[in-house]
């Protein structure tokens, strides 16, 4: 259900390296919620870096909504770079996985199944 790779790289890089990875693949960032930073801010004790990039590409997106409007509520989707004791992480919930769990149109599948594609790619290549 989860795809997670480790890298050597630091938590910045690996954020910065994500984020063009996610361009060069024909996807967008929409949105970068610093979670680490955020809990810091409202005062929370909390040592690791948490980034959750939110990511689309608009013809998948668009297909997955022609299909089951209702799909709105997974997209979306999300992938993550993050510490956890003291190494750098990136990972996501597989989107066949996810969606397979909301739905058994065949046509939703395999839009996850590109995505994922996708996303796996963009996950090795900014390790």
């Amino acid at each position: 259900m989860y795809y997670t790779v480790d890298t050597s790289k630091s938590f910045e890089q690996a954020s910065a390296d994500l984020d063009a990875a996610v361009k060069r693949h024909g996807f967008g960032v929409l949105h970068v919620h610093d979670i680490g930073n955020t809990l810091r801010s409202k005062g929370q004790s909390f040592d690791e870096g948490c980034r959750v990039f939110e990511v689309c590409n608009p013809a998948q997106a668009a297909r997955v909504l022609a299909s089951d409007m209702r799909m709105n509520m997974a997209l979306p989707c999300r992938i993550s770079v993050y510490t956890e004791k003291g190494k750098t992480k990136i990972g996501m919930i597989k989107p066949l996985d996810m969606l397979s769990m909301l739905s058994q149109d065949p046509a939703l599948a395999q839009v996850a199944k590109e995505v994922e594609e996708k996303t796996t790619l963009m996950i090795n290549e900014a390790k």
